[in-house]
């Protein structure tokens, strides 16, 4: 017996395939290309509406003109800026990712959206990838299990998440062209998981399609990626969105399962599935029915977000900048901030202790919602950690500012937009044909570079130069201050789509800053904000390091809430933090930022994996994260279910004096495994919050799935019976409890 969902699914079949029956050939196509930058065309003649789309992950952008990358100028479209997709995963909290994914979709059909394109959820190849900031982790498994809430809050307001970029976007040098070589079970256990839950079990709605290459074929061209893995495995039957210029060829993206083609430019009837796609149809090189599939998929998608149907007059309005969503994205903002280190106690500070506080460094006084490429936003406010640490202590303590180092500023430009520029090769070279001029495309490429370096260079020398008196002026202010906070680390000059990072140190001569401020105040707290790790040769000096992704507009007062201890830290990394680039999987085979092709040689070997299997100590491992609190595991069980799934059961225990929360991490290590494997893997994890003296018993449940790996000669997961080490920890590193599960 049919269900009420499976009747209605039905019902909507049928409805697509009349309204698809009444539509002309223009009329169809019209709908499957953009007819602005934003949006896509309608059937005025049928009450087919285009779909409106819009960036990004960190909140719903600014509104542009139609047909150029101008903004409209608008003073109705600042929006709540969110904490980005890094800061979100190093809650590890799913309940933050659903309530952030539900703020962002209110703000998205509040704005009139039908599309916002979100979350970006590609795993974390290379700590230099200049996007990693709207990425989440390293790890399928983290990424996965706060990339399903994310899609379900977003969705729950009637707005489809289109989530990118699928797949294996993991640098942006060359992104249009670049070729990747990835092995087909690295594939499938590293760089697919994510994707497949947020279809799966987070019932997404659109997926977007990479720029790059897999294996000698266009992402948003590619059949295999398609048609084979996402429509028919796992059986997704949403719409796939290319990304802006993402397709090139016209017969070889009419016949795979892309729906939209988006690009950058105006001439929207010559777009590759436009004009040149009605004449291949009429020469008979493409059949019809292609284009239907995308017209159903694209209807499909419309009827679930009940802009057509008989539901149309229920679907959801939505909301912007209400005090609710401020609430939502301060609380993550909080959970997200990851104490690195805390010796003597340094943090949090007495408020009442303070009466002249020093703070040292430019990102205590910068905003960061307004860069990093799509992910920019007009935000109705944002509050940086100098704001913070003001508004917290009021007129009871003097508070004095100084830059410390100083920050070339860019120009603005107004005239035209960095968006158009970032896809240049899409009109200065043949991108489009078969065949590209790689060694004319790497002239430009090294041409490009040489000036990007030359332009630095000249940097450092006004830097150097400005640096001198800042330095003297902070070093002076330090020595007679109850206490210093240093507030550095990168921003969207670096952290940004369209480029990647040239080496993970600090710019701006940071480093030395930090040096020179650690001889005259031992006590020193180091704080950053930031997308990406970066090299702190002086952390052995450090006594408190506190770290900070971008936190949303509320970032200011999350800071000030966990220096001065009203708010216990409880944040977690979701990557590793590399002594240095050099111990990176990339950095050592030296296949990242290229141009023309990389072969992702290490294989599964990415982030812990890496390290685990070499040995190689970061300085700060994957989970890691202090509290000012302490917490004991104990009493682990392991049981075998007659499913043949595996009960983990453990206390967690608050020892300290505050209240706190504590991320329990399970990790899975093979013993004696029939085919390399890493050493352990992320399978599961949970987060407790005690009050002092209490203590939770945890539950956890590992299924067969959890033990598998992929065989590409199957091609199928397969998990092999035999015994696996239990490893349940604070951080990867950080291994509490131990036991061996056999399966059989």
């Amino acid at each position: 017996m049919r269900t009420e969902a499976e009747r209605t699914a039905q019902k909507t079949e049928k409805e697509i395939e009349k309204l698809l029956n009444k539509m002309t050939l223009d009329e169809k196509i019209a709908m499957i290309h953009g007819a602005g930058l934003f949006r896509s065309g309608g059937v005025e003649r049928l009450g087919i509406p285009g779909l409106v789309t819009s960036d990004g992950p960190m909140g719903v952008r600014a509104e542009f003109m139609n047909d150029r990358w101008i903004p409209a100028g608008n003073n109705d479209d600042s929006v709540s800026y969110l904490p980005s997709n890094s800061a979100l995963a190093s809650t590890w909290n799913p309940y933050r990712a659903y309530e952030t994914g539900r703020v962002l979709g209110a703000e998205a059909r509040g704005r009139g959206k039908d599309v916002i394109l979100a979350p970006g959820i590609n795993i974390k190849r290379s700590p230099l990838c200049g996007r990693n900031f709207e990425y989440m982790s390293e790890d399928p498994r983290l990424t996965a299990t706060m990339a399903v809430p994310f899609v379900k809050g977003v969705q729950h307001n009637d707005v489809a998440a289109c989530v990118k970029h699928f797949a294996a976007n993991v640098q942006e040098t060359d992104r249009l062209m670049v070729d990747e070589e990835i092995d087909e079970r690295t594939l499938y256990e590293l760089y697919f998981p994510a994707f497949k839950a947020v279809v799966q079990e987070g019932n997404a709605y659109a997926v977007m399609g990479a720029y790059n290459k897999i294996n000698g074929y266009h992402c948003c061209e590619n059949r295999e990626l398609l048609d084979r893995v996402l429509r028919r495995e796992w059986g997704f039957d949403g719409a796939v969105i290319s990304d802006w210029g993402g397709i090139h060829k016209t017969k070889e993206a009419a016949e795979c399962s892309i729906d939209l083609e988006m690009s950058i430019y105006p001439d929207f009837d010559e777009y590759v599935l436009a004009n040149p796609l009605k004449e291949a149809i009429e020469k008979g090189e493409v059949s019809e029915e292609a284009v239907d599939q995308k017209v159903r998929n694209l209807l499909r998608l419309m009827f679930r977000l009940k802009m057509l149907g008989r539901h149309k007059s229920e679907r959801r309005a939505g909301t912007y900048n209400t005090p609710d969503h401020r609430q939502i994205i301060l609380k993550t903002a909080e959970e997200s901030m990851i104490l690195l280190k805390n010796e003597k106690h340094l943090l949090p500070l007495d408020a009442a202790m303070v009466k002249k506080l020093v703070v040292i460094g430019q990102n205590a006084a910068r905003i960061h919602s307004d860069g990093g490429g799509s992910a920019e936003i007009k935000a109705l406010y944002e509050i940086c950690p100098l704001m913070g640490l003001k508004c917290r202590l009021g007129g009871g303590a003097q508070v004095e500012y100084y830059k410390g180092y100083h920050v070339p500023e860019k120009p603005k430009m107004f005239d035209h937009n960095w968006q158009a520029d970032s896809l240049d090769d899409l009109k200065d070279t043949n991108i489009g044909q078969l065949v590209r001029d790689d060694e004319h495309m790497q002239e430009i490429h090294r041409r490009r570079e040489e000036e990007r370096v030359a332009q630095l260079e000249r940097e450092k020398a006004e830097i150097h130069e400005k640096n001198k008196a800042l330095f003297a002026q902070a070093i002076e202010a330090a020595r007679d201050a109850d206490a210093v906070i240093f507030v550095g680390g990168l921003n969207h000059d670096s952290d940004s789509e369209g480029i990647d990072r040239l080496d993970m140190k600090l710019p701006y001569e940071q480093d030395l800053l930090i040096e020179e401020l650690l001889k005259v105040r031992k006590d020193l707290i180091v704080t950053f904000i930031g997308g990406s790790p970066v090299e702190m040769p002086w952390r052995d000096k450090a006594q408190a390091i506190l770290w900070s992704y971008y936190a949303g507009m509320e970032t200011g007062t999350a800071f000030a809430q966990i220096i001065f201890g009203d708010v216990n830290p409880s944040g977690k990394l979701a990557e590793t933090f590399p002594d240095k680039y050099e111990d990176c999987a990339d950095a050592k085979n030296g296949q990242f930022g290229l141009w023309g092709r990389i072969r992702l040689e290490e294989g599964l070997y990415c982030g812990y994996r890496h390290f685990d299997r070499q040995r190689i100590k970061p300085a700060f491992c994957f989970g890691h994260g202090l509290s000012y609190t302490d917490f004991a595991y104990s009493g682990l069980m392991l049981k075998t279910e007659k499913n043949g799934e595996i009960r983990v059961n453990f206390t967690i225990k608050n020892t300290g004096k505050r209240i706190g929360a504590e991320t329990a991490q399970i990790y899975v290590a093979p013993i004696g495994s029939k085919v390399d494997r890493p050493d352990k893997e992320l399978k599961a994890y949970t987060k407790v919050e005690l009050a002092p003296g209490k203590s939770k018993k945890v539950s956890v449940t590992l299924k067969r799935e959890d033990f598998a790996y992929f065989d590409t000669a199957l091609h199928d997961f397969v998990a092999d019976a035999g015994d696996y080490e239990i490893l349940v920890g604070a951080s990867s590193e950080d291994i509490r409890l131990k036991g061996i599960a056999a399966l059989a």
